[in-house]
């Protein structure tokens, strides 16, 4: 199983930066009110996580999140029976944690778990809003302020990994996307640590490159790795340099893709 640094459950004292796109945090805050689940749709680094630690914050709400993948199994969320002590002891998993916590509980990238796992989700995305633990015969009912959310990047996804219609349609959609580009700049800005007119210049050549045409490309230059490029350069690394690490090099192995990006990056950046 994969935590993030958020996995253990804590309480945010300050708010992470956030700065909303459209109407995302209206949605949540009515689905928080009444403790509906989310799905979070949007492209890679483009501020799902970020949001949701946002978020949570705000409500001063526990947070525990974890990662999926295709090793990702239902005891790894609900728990399982562990050997301490040359005795056998029950020891809850992350989502069982939440459910008698009260805590928002945050599957990342959804799809990449077996879909055998994700269905034992179910039970609390709907009227139910309670976790049997078979193993336990018994079932979990929800504390009041639990709340399920998840999130995947449906254009990365393929015909195996698809989220299922019967887990979808027990969520409420926010669609994110990368922001425009004066939000941005003040995002890359601000977390990177510096000016606005060299973090403005990475904002155009990541939109450079998302609006390229016929792109080869699998992933774009998201928000993230212009925060990165950004960090390179608050650390004295020159502009250019900052972009081939960070920006150009991950996009792709290929060497005339490489080769392309970086003329199109000495190009656009000043």
């Amino acid at each position: 199983m994969t935590l993030t640094n958020s996995a253990a459950p804590q309480s945010f004292r300050e708010t992470p930066f956030y700065r909303p796109v459209g109407d995302e945090v209206e949605i949540f805050r009515a689905a928080a009110g009444r403790g509906l689940p989310l799905l979070l749709k949007g492209p890679t680094g483009c501020g799902k996580t970020r949001f949701v630690e946002a978020m949570a914050a705000e409500n001063d709400r526990r947070l525990i999140t974890v990662a999926g993948h295709e090793d990702l199994t239902s005891a790894d969320l609900v728990g399982r029976f562990l050997l301490r002590g040359g005795e056998t002891a029950w020891v809850d998993g992350p989502l069982t944690r939440a459910v008698r916590e009260g805590a928002i509980f945050y599957l990342d990238e959804v799809v990449e778990a077996r879909q055998d796992t994700t269905v034992v989700i179910h039970p609390l995305a709907d009227h139910r809003r309670a976790l049997p633990i078979d193993r336990l015969g018994t079932t979990v009912p929800a504390a009041p302020g639990f709340q399920l959310v998840i999130s995947y990047n449906p254009g990365y996804q393929s015909v195996l990994k698809n989220l299922k219609e019967s887990t979808r349609q027990r969520f409420i959609a926010i669609e994110l996307g990368f922001p425009p580009a004066e939000i941005e700049t003040e995002v890359v800005a601000h977390e990177a640590g510096i000016d606005s007119g060299t973090a403005h210049a990475l904002v155009v050549l990541g939109n450079t490159i998302r609006d390229l045409d016929g792109s080869p490309l699998r992933e774009v230059a998201s928000t993230r790795m212009l925060i990165l490029a950004g960090s390179l350069v608050a650390e004295g690394l020159s502009l250019r340099a900052a972009v081939r690490s960070a920006v150009v090099q991950v996009l792709s192995d290929d060497h005339e893709v490489v080769r392309a990006l970086g003329e199109l990056a000495d190009a656009v950046l000043p």
